[in-house]
């Protein structure tokens, strides 16, 4: 195996200006590769190649146009996160609304296996999940106000206390071990069948993570592709050759815009899609050697994605008669 080297800024810059790179300001390259890291700044130079074999730049590639599409992914990664948290704490309310309306409002009650699926292949996650779920109690009983409270002044922890130290994720699995007909209650809230929910739920888990962890966003690929929906249709994708998918927002971030227009509100998602597009807009001014259209294909964006945000609830009742 070999190993990988330390290389100072100074080979650094070389190694970007052998591979044709253009650095109007070394200074300021140093400065931009000390602060951001190498590594991780180079993860965003592939548009800006000429092939996938042929791994040098094209011609004109600026090191300020890498940066600006690291700054682009850093920006629209913050647009992102901000409202996958809104859509977090939604779900974390409705859960346990659901729950605790139909099983009480005490751990006691909660938290027993009766109240999740009955599915025998099921009985290991649902006894996991509760484990995991009474060992938040006991971690935030002393540690989280808002717990700290409840179990000073009144000795339990309501559901809708607890949902807030479970990560994505638990919630997530919480939805996956629910009896269906309380999946079928949370589900008409959302308008979204319970098959197609509960492949969402990991996936906004996923980007989650991804974007509090400042990992590449724009050109993410799930492993799990959603199903076409009724905004496919209404944007006009086309479908693949064998037509069994769409070409775009299936496992692509486009997909996750597609599902979150499905989760935020009318308003919410409005305001989030002017976000991207000024973000979108201010990186194809900065970009020279390539065209926006280029990104946006990365990314899974039709060239109509701001339609998406346009799309009122009438609109899709609409065509669903229709």
């Amino acid at each position: 195996m070999i190993d990988k080297q330390f290389k100072n800024l100074e080979e650094q810059i070389e190694i970007l200006k052998y591979k044709g790179m253009t650095i109007n300001d070394e200074d300021y390259a140093k400065k931009i590769l000390l602060r951001e890291n190498y590594f991780f700044l180079s993860g965003y130079r592939y548009p800006f190649m000429k092939s996938k074999v042929d791994k040098h730049f094209l011609e004109g590639v600026t090191f300020e146009e890498m940066y600006s599409l690291f700054l682009f992914d850093r920006a629209i990664r913050n647009v992102f996160f901000k409202n996958l948290l809104i859509i977090e704490n939604n779900l974390k309310s409705i859960f346990s609304y659901q729950l605790s309306k139909k099983y009480g409002y005490k751990e006691k009650y909660y938290l027993k296996a009766r109240n999740f699926t009955s599915d025998k292949s099921k009985q290991k996650q649902v006894n996991d999940l509760i484990k995991k779920m009474k060992r938040q109690i006991r971690i935030n009983g002393s540690q989280h106000t808002a717990t700290a409270h409840y179990m000073y002044n009144y000795g339990y922890v309501p559901l809708w206390i607890l949902v807030k130290v479970l990560s994505f994720g638990i919630v997530g699995e919480l939805f996956s071990i629910m009896k269906y007909d309380d999946q079928v209650a949370i589900c008409k809230i959302y308008d979204i069948p319970v098959d197609e929910f509960s492949t969402y739920l990991p996936i906004l888990s996923n980007y989650r993570n991804l974007c509090a962890h400042e990992d590449i966003l724009y050109e993410n690929r799930t492993q799990k592709h959603i199903k076409g929906t009724i905004y496919h249709k209404l944007l006009g994708i086309k479908k693949d050759d064998n037509e069994d998918e769409y070409e775009k927002g299936v496992n692509d971030l486009f997909s996750l815009l597609i599902i979150m227009k499905r989760m935020l509100s009318y308003e919410e998602f409005k305001d989030m899609c002017l976000e991207l597009n000024k973000r979108i807009e201010n990186l194809e001014y900065n970009l020279h050697s390539i065209k926006i259209e280029k990104i946006l294909d990365i990314m899974g964006f039709p060239s109509n994605y701001m339609q998406l945000a346009n799309i009122e609830r009438r609109d899709v009742d609409e065509v669903r008669e229709n």
